[in-house]
């Protein structure tokens, strides 16, 4: 959660740094900034879901019962002991975490792209179309994280098990 709070923090303000420019020459602007602004705030998001998602699995959240019978799950088709498994899973779960909370880092640079996409779209009203395609192209790589991370997760047992 942790990166990619800082991710989507410098990325919305670089963009909304570019928002306020473009609101002070005319304020009519601001609808079209605020949308531009939003958008690397979904890192964020993903961030906070991936860390629920962790907390609920290894039952930081709802009890620690699911992990047990995880561990002991995996335990058996490994051919190692539960603490063994328990260790491997809570390490795999480490990097369900690393991998949302580095791919969350994408909302700086799709901040960069928000923020000309702002001036684009306040010379060229005509271009919002194109300008949002090209800002949420940094989103893939946050999506992937997040995903990377729900598998880790589905395929240690500790969600949807």
């Amino acid at each position: 959660m942790g990166a990619a709070a800082i991710g989507a923090g410098i990325g919305v303000g670089i963009a909304g740094a570019a928002g306020a420019g473009a609101i002070a020459e005319d304020p009519n602007k601001f609808g079209t900034a605020l949308v531009f602004q939003a958008l690397p705030q979904t890192q964020g998001i993903y961030g906070f879901l991936g860390a629920v998602l962790i907390m609920i699995g290894t039952g930081i959240l709802g009890g620690f019962a699911g992990f047990e019978s995880a561990a002991n799950t995996m335990a058996g088709l490994a051919g190692t002991t539960p603490e063994n498994a328990a260790l491997i899973m809570g390490l795999a779960a480490v990097g369900g975490g690393l991998s949302v909370g580095l791919a969350g880092l994408s909302a700086i640079g799709q901040g960069i792209t928000a923020a000309g996409s702002i001036g684009a779209v306040s010379k060229e009203p005509g271009a919002f179309g194109k300008c949002m395609v090209l800002t949420v192209m940094s989103e893939t790589f946050a999506v992937f994280g997040l995903l990377i991370t729900i598998l880790i997760l589905v395929g240690l047992k500790l969600l949807g098990a």
